[in-house]
């Protein structure tokens, strides 16, 4: 491994700029995984040998069973999530506003609300169709500049220089897109996907920031872009098992990309649903396994849980814990609560730590300030679900939840190497 290397980095801004949605980071690496021979499972299929993959709108999993494996073998789960803070369109959106034509928003996740001010912004989504015989679903992409939220003038808001920015979101968020007279959303709608008003159901829209992905710092030391938080560690387990599915292990490895962690992954695409629970008992079917040799494969297997870490803010040193600074360019991160915000104990830490030092990645440790809330990921969900160790791990990030995001451009390469020993040892 070179730690500098900028080439998986690179290869990771078209993917980034593919994917301003949950279900387009799905597509992505559907995409990516095809083309390196993984085929699709369809829910009445039977678990067989080979590399497989399965979608479901915002959520994926991809899995390898090799000749090798039985009924007694260990898993490697890599889990991550394909959503991110954003703004997403109302069902009745349309409104009228001192003559400017507006769509009525709601916040979803923990957005930074002032990342969204002043950006041009795109539409994306998919929307549910009438079909012969129930809904179809159909995607689309809008990346012309057609949404706008202004910021308020300074001369206009006497507060500002006192107490700071303060939005409301009901009030202060609700993005521009044109001047009265406008077409309907569902007008507008009918339009990207060339179907008839009638026969447009329902949707889930979002807004994308336009800027794309690139890598910047004098020295090109940062990765720049939306959604780092998660998409990062769904880019990087594609590639992870890409390379699990050539190199077998005695494990079998598995990604489960996830909707809804921002919003507490309690959904039918969420890691608190039997997503990777069924797809696990589905394997142990496949190789008649008894209660004994489920209960083995399980004492032996281990989930990496990946998202997105905390770097120490240089504006912002204070908000960290002071003995456990973390670099940009550092390595990945290891991430401890001991309330259980992060599914890390003391064996899956070790258990990772021994593989960063196979293959020789820089392993950082993060925990909160005892007097600052911390965040948390799909690990609990998971380990609770499973019954499987759990390690919780990520590259670090400034800007977390905003709508552009930072990242350090060499981190990806030593998360890549990390993730992909996990799968394959």
């Amino acid at each position: 491994m070179t730690i500098a290397d900028l080439s998986i980095a690179r290869s990771l801004l078209p993917d980034f700029d593919a994917s301003p949605t949950p279900y387009h980071a799905v597509q992505t690496v559907a995409r990516r995984l095809a083309a390196a021979g993984f085929t699709e499972h369809a829910d009445s299929d039977p678990i067989e040998d080979g590399p497989k993959f399965w979608c479901r709108g915002g959520a994926l999993l991809a899995w390898v069973i090799g000749g090798d494996h039985d009924a007694r073998s260990p898993l490697r789960i890599i889990g991550a999530h394909t959503d991110s803070p954003n703004l997403r369109i109302k069902p009745n959106p349309d409104r009228t506003t001192a003559r400017f034509g507006q769509l009525g928003v709601e916040v979803y996740g923990g957005a930074l609300l002032n990342s969204w001010l002043d950006r041009d912004l795109g539409l994306a989504g998919r929307v549910a169709l009438r079909g012969q015989s129930g809904p179809e679903m159909a995607t689309f992409r809008d990346d012309r500049a057609i949404l706008r939220v202004p910021q308020l003038a300074i001369h206009l808001d006497g507060n500002i220089r006192e107490s700071g920015l303060v939005l409301n979101k009901q009030r202060h968020m609700v993005p521009v897109w044109g001047l009265d007279p406008l077409p309907s959303f569902r007008q507008y709608l009918s339009d990207q996907t060339g179907a008839a008003e009638a026969d447009i159901l329902s949707w889930d829209v979002m807004a994308h920031d336009l800027c794309p992905a690139s890598l910047g710092g004098l020295n090109e030391e940062f990765l720049l872009a939306s959604r780092i938080d998660n998409q990062l560690s769904c880019f990087l387990a594609a590639r992870a098992i890409e390379q699990a599915a050539t190199a077998l292990g005695s494990a079998i490895p598995i990604i489960a990309l996830f909707d809804h962690e921002e919003v507490g992954s309690v959904s039918t695409t969420g890691a608190a649903s039997p997503l990777v629970a069924n797809l696990v008992a589905q394997i142990a079917d496949r190789f008649g396994a008894t209660p004994g040799d489920v209960s083995f494969s399980r004492s032996t297997s281990l989930v990496v849980s990946a998202d997105g870490a905390h770097a120490t803010h240089p504006n912002y040193p204070d908000r960290h814990e002071p003995d456990h600074q973390i670099g940009l360019n550092a390595g990945p991160v290891l991430k401890v609560n001991a309330n259980q915000r992060y599914a890390t104990d003391a064996y899956s830490a070790a258990r990772l730590r021994l593989a960063a030092e196979r293959v020789g990645a820089p392993l950082q440790t993060f925990v909160s300030r005892t007097d600052l809330a911390c965040g948390s990921t799909i690990g609990p969900a998971t380990a609770g679900e499973l019954g499987i160790d759990v390690v919780d791990v990520g590259c670090p990030q400034l800007a977390m939840h905003s709508a552009r995001e930072m990242a350090g451009s060499h981190d990806p390469a030593a998360m890549l190497d990390l993730l992909a020993e996990v799968l394959t040892e």
